[in-house]
């Protein structure tokens, strides 16, 4: 295990970009580097922060905070939303996730007495699920959403990573 007097979180600069998109290439996980850039972009314009997680100042991980959710829900309620929470295989299940789940917390409460977060229903994110809960995060009564709109009893949709259940947490 790592050394965790090593271990910082910081907020992204535009260098990571690189340095994030290729550490996910060498885990075969293709996430280009512009998602990075425009990450970057937002966060100088205030609309997400993106917070990097490393040890002995190598990347282990990221997680953002969207100021203005595009999940319509948050969005009128003016409910920052935790996105896009990642953190490489091989530093998983050593804690890193709740740390940058507990420091996205922290910089939300400063301005909101909610969090929100979605969370995909496949088996995939079953980790996710289960960390999300044990921190106290809740349904938000809403159901299940796919591409702006909810699923509505009976209707057919096909189940991939944008199906997805969205939770809220009271942080005050």
């Amino acid at each position: 295990m790592e050394n965790l007097s090593n271990f910082r979180i910081r907020k992204m600069n535009l260098n990571d970009a690189e340095i994030i998109s290729n550490a996910f290439k060498a885990q075969n996980w293709n996430k280009s580097i512009e998602i990075y850039r425009n990450y970057f972009v937002e966060q100088r314009n205030n609309e997400r922060i993106t917070l990097i997680a490393e040890i002995k100042d190598k990347f282990i991980g990221y997680i953002n905070i969207k100021w203005k959710s595009s999940y319509h829900y948050f969005f009128i309620n003016k409910i920052p939303e935790i996105v896009d929470l990642n953190v490489l295989i091989k530093y998983r299940r050593m804690d890193f996730g709740n740390k940058l789940m507990n420091k996205a917390e922290e910089i939300i409460k400063e301005q909101s007495d909610f969090a929100g977060i979605g969370v995909g229903l496949l088996s995939e994110y079953g980790a996710a699920q289960i960390m999300y809960i044990k921190r106290g995060y809740i349904p938000d009564g809403n159901g299940i959403y796919k591409k702006n709109s909810y699923i509505k009893f009976g209707e057919s949709v096909k189940i991939d990573d944008d199906v997805i259940l969205y939770f809220i947490k009271k942080l005050k």
